[in-house]
């Protein structure tokens, strides 16, 4: 029988990522284990249907925290994401993102002087990137 190997990466609602590879002769119970030991350390995995791992979804995620309700702009987002991700990201793909989002009808999008507003739409309960589509009627 050939040589086995899983891998597991998870991130905790602080940002602290976890790699955990098991190799070499292992039985589901041995995995099972090391799923209780995330549950220990508290692990949460992220909603079904979120790709938090991508830049899409973690500006998405960024959207949807701070801004269900009020107007914002691209800048309010690269701030905020910079300050929950502490990654840098240029404003230039947040804009793109953001103008994305409109065109699906996830966001409304309005020019205001220099810059566009934008606001959640009505059912902004969508599926985020990444998440599978359901087809359109």
């Amino acid at each position: 029988m050939g040589r086995k190997k899983v891998s597991i990466d998870v991130e905790d609602g602080e940002g602290t990522r976890y790699h955990t590879t098991i190799s070499g002769s292992f039985t589901q119970e041995k995995v099972r284990k090391i799923f209780e030991l995330m549950n220990i350390i508290d692990i949460e995995s992220p909603e079904a249907g979120q790709a938090p791992d991508t830049v899409g979804g973690r500006i998405w995620g960024t959207v949807d925290r701070n801004y269900p309700l009020g107007n914002f702009t691209s800048s309010d987002i690269l701030e905020k994401y910079e300050d929950e991700y502490r990654l840098p990201i240029k404003l230039s793909v947040i804009s793109t993102y953001l103008a994305r989002f409109a065109e699906r009808g996830r966001l409304y999008r309005e020019r205001r002087g220099r810059e566009w507003s934008y606001r959640m739409a009505a059912g902004a309960a969508m599926p985020a990137p990444g998440a599978p589509r359901t087809p359109r009627p």
